[in-house]
């Protein structure tokens, strides 16, 4: 089929750009460039460059790539940027992502959104199913939150069928170690570097980290299951101690650890049910936290022997 994703040059959104590549689609990345870097697309792929705050230059785009399907993975994710800039954040996730379905609408084409789990639902007592409360502690959780609002809107007003994941703490190949990064490229980063690894607080925090892989997976098989909003997580509970822990076996390196004060805002405890994704999607993740950080830490040396792991 003919796809489009934004965000198609970025971490996640470029590994779904691969994996519709490789089962043999017709794809359009399509990207502003301000996060994502054109070596990340697929070149099989076709970029292109558009802002999706830009309503017109994204009907264009949409007008020439007639897809069938939207991946909508643009986003501004980096939570401190939605709390010192809340405007900026709603401006790209909640005016971005409503352009993207009217760009859609006009091509009739369904949209899978990447939302968030661990931003839109709070502390967690228990693994959160789609139906626990929503309680985002920043602005970025709010604006993804309202993202989905607009899908299902959509879907109500036009018939659309729209889809949203939510996703876990997403590691892997092509993560940035700088900007919005996750923990796991933070810590290869300076563990590639040489440098000691720093937690915030005791450590003891918990998140759900799903490999990207898995994810770009999950939203594929979203494509075509039913309209709703799903959890792409696995489940399982790690503390960024044990995260750490893990990072130094994956690479062979000691690295010493650092405790800094806690972060404002920061959540103590989040973890996804992912069972009405296995039911409905017929997706479960594949792979376990140490076959995800050995891939993720075979990348960064990698890339350290090309010129450095902090360019990826």
């Amino acid at each position: 089929m003919r796809a489009l994703v934004t965000g198609g040059a970025g971490f996640i959104g470029s590994h779904v750009v691969d994996a519709l590549v490789a089962r043999g689609d017709d794809v359009w990345a399509l990207d502003n460039l301000a996060n994502g870097r054109r070596e990340n697309v697929n070149p099989d792929a076709r970029l292109v460059e558009a802002d999706i705050r830009d309503a017109a230059a994204l009907l264009r785009s949409f007008e020439e790539a007639r897809p069938e399907i939207c991946f909508h993975l643009a986003a501004q994710a980096d939570v401190r940027v939605s709390i010192a800039e809340p405007a900026f954040d709603a401006e790209v996730n909640v005016i971005g992502t409503a352009n993207v379905l009217e760009a859609a609408r006009a091509q009739d084409a369904r949209v899978v959104f990447s939302s968030t789990g661990g931003a839109i639902y709070g502390e967690c007592d228990r693994p959160a199913g789609e139906d626990s409360p929503r309680l985002p502690l920043a602005p970025y959780g709010a604006s993804k939150l309202a993202g989905e609002e607009y899908l299902a809107t959509w879907s109500r007003l036009y018939e659309t069928g729209h889809v949203a994941l939510r996703y876990g703490n997403v590691y892997g190949p092509r993560q940035d170690p700088h900007g919005e990064a996750g923990v796991v490229a933070i810590f290869f980063g300076r563990i590639a570097g040489g440098q000691e690894l720093h937690i915030f607080g005791d450590g003891r925090q918990t998140r759900d980290y799903v490999f990207v892989a898995d994810v770009a997976a999950a939203t594929l098989a979203a494509a075509s299951g039913p309209a709703g909003v799903y959890n792409v997580g696995t489940g399982i509970e790690t503390s960024v101690l044990e995260l750490a822990e893990g990072c130094k076996r994956a690479s062979g390196v000691d690295a010493e650890v650092v405790f800094d004060p806690p972060r404002l805002g920061e959540l103590s405890r989040s973890v996804l049910d992912p069972s009405r994704a296995e039911t409905a999607l017929g997706w479960r993740p594949a792979a376990s936290l140490d076959e995800g950080l050995g891939a993720t830490w075979n990348f960064v040396r990698e890339a350290e022997g090309e010129g450095g792991a902090g360019a990826n």
